[in-house]
């Protein structure tokens, strides 16, 4: 894929990402590997995501982008809009025993504005009744990682084969129903229980700049995105060749 080219660096521009609903920048960070340049987006105040950000409504401002013609920007989105309302472990635990408030699924919303930006994205969900479509799931034991992890993408405006999904070698380390299980992944959820500690979800997960651990919970494992990422760069790269 031939980038355009800074001439008072002599080098090659990287394709740049959008991601909004960004966390601390578990996403972002895969597409930086993959060789993109990353922005961010989030309602909350993230300190510790690594690139810039602005701080806000993700869809708000993903609109200003679109009328503003900003989004030209970019070559990519990822989106991971809040969608608790329909998670695995929502649906399986928190509403089956009458736990937990109410709770957004922004997942609609996004897709309408992502496919007015014309651009090539991907909105992933976790596991769960989220009404997106599965093109692409990911797990950690394909990266050879210490967490499972399963999450869904949707991907608009390409397209990518889904790779073999790998066994898994074992259980989820932890207490179910009372009863203590070892295995060779962590729960990367929650706290108690025989959950890991933020050293063991940093190894696990492949992140070391947060050692929050709201973060790291609610984080999917760059492996993932770089995974993706460079599987679109190589689908671009293969268009423009044909």
């Amino acid at each position: 894929m031939t980038h355009p080219t800074d001439s008072r660096r002599g080098r090659a521009l990287r394709p740049r990402a959008l991601d909004l609903y960004s966390c601390a920048g578990a996403a972002g960070k895969g597409y930086e590997r993959a060789g993109f340049a990353v922005d961010g987006c989030d309602i909350a105040d993230r300190p510790n995501y690594p690139f810039p950000y602005h701080r806000g409504d993700a869809l708000e401002y993903l609109a200003h982008l679109i009328t503003t013609g900003e989004i030209r920007r970019y070559a990519f989105v990822h989106a991971s809009p809040p969608c608790q309302d329909k998670c695995a472990l929502t649906v399986g635990t928190n509403r089956s025993r009458g736990w937990g408030g109410t709770h957004e699924d922004l997942v609609a919303p996004t897709r309408d504005l992502l496919d007015k930006t014309g651009l090539p994205y991907v909105i992933e969900q976790p596991n769960g009744r989220a009404r997106i479509r599965k093109d692409l799931t990911l797990c950690g034991e394909m990266f050879g990682l210490g967490v499972i992890r399963h999450r869904n993408f949707e991907l608009g405006g390409w397209t990518i084969e889904q790779p073999a999904h790998v066994p898994h070698r074992g259980r989820v380390r932890g207490y179910r129903h009372g009863q203590y299980y070892d295995g060779p992944y962590v729960a990367a959820y929650g706290n108690g229980g025989g959950k890991p500690t933020v050293p063991e979800l940093q190894a696990a997960m492949g992140i070391t700049w947060t050692d929050v651990r709201e973060e790291l919970t609610e984080a999917i494992p760059p492996a993932y995105t770089e995974w993706i990422g460079h599987a679109f760069l190589a689908s671009r790269t293969l268009e423009a060749a044909a």
